[in-house]
């Protein structure tokens, strides 16, 4: 729930619960879907990612750089969640004996 919030606070709570329940259902700009799009595959079926959607990308006006900040960012999200995941990390628990 931690980036829900921090989306809550850059948006409004409507947008914020369109987001966490179906982004497909959202009410989002081009480029902004096309970038959901390929973090979705990216996320839920990596070895299925091509070219194409790299170029969908690029269409929907990203550049390189951008792309890779995309592609990296997402990347991190995997591995973070997945290392906390298997860590049996509770983000809830983490926070409040840490701050």
């Amino acid at each position: 729930m931690h980036h829900g919030g921090a989306l809550r606070r850059l948006t409004d709570e409507a947008f914020a619960e369109q987001i966490k329940a179906d982004y497909t259902q959202a009410s989002l700009d081009p480029a902004d879907r096309a970038m959901l799009d390929y973090v979705a595959k990216l996320t839920r079926a990596p070895a299925t990612v091509t070219a194409a959607d790299v170029q969908a990308l690029r269409d929907a006006g990203f550049d390189d750089h951008a792309i890779l900040d995309i592609a990296q960012i997402t990347g991190y999200f995997a591995f973070i969640n997945r290392t906390a995941d298997g860590l049996g990390v509770q983000l809830e628990d983490f926070w409040s004996e840490t701050v």
